[in-house]
């Protein structure tokens, strides 16, 4: 799985208004999110508006304006945010994985990609942003990153 740029900010960027949901703070201008982060300012405003349409944050104009989550952080999972900035979790050439479909030697390949698409919602639709934040991670998703050989590459 490629985490694109977009993802990786827009994850940021929510936690960045999760931090402020939980001091109390309304909302949270693009420019203060972009510095605390330290992301292209432009590059964001474009990741928030496809957030907003994804209904994962609110806006308010004026002086006083900015972002905010739409809902608690403890039920925005990293999955809806994927979702809402890059698509689909998992995808065979543009199509859903249980579209796929082969013959003869690789005609059972689309159980393994379906099978991926199911390994990798059991994380990223099981994280919240609450979680990430507090490090409270879901057990089964800190033993996945316990495994030995979790953090080698290959």
């Amino acid at each position: 799985m490629n985490i694109s740029a977009r993802t990786e900010y827009a994850i940021r960027a929510l936690l960045s208004l999760t931090s402020a949901q939980l001091a109390g703070t309304t909302t949270v201008s693009a420019e203060s999110l972009a510095n605390a982060q330290g992301l292209p300012k432009k590059f964001l405003e474009a990741i928030l508006l496809d957030l907003k349409r994804g209904g994962l944050v609110i806006s308010r104009r004026g002086s006083s304006g900015g972002y905010q989550l739409n809902g608690q952080a403890s039920e925005i999972t990293l999955g809806s945010v994927v979702r809402a900035v890059d698509g689909p979790l998992a995808e065979v050439r543009g199509a859903r994985p249980q579209d796929a479909a082969y013959d003869g030697d690789a005609r059972h390949l689309p159980v393994v990609w379906v099978a991926l698409r199911a390994s990798i919602r059991q994380v990223l639709d099981e994280v919240t942003l609450l979680d990430v934040m507090t490090g409270e991670l879901p057990e089964h998703v800190s033993a996945l990153a316990d495994q030995p050989d979790a953090w080698r590459n290959r």
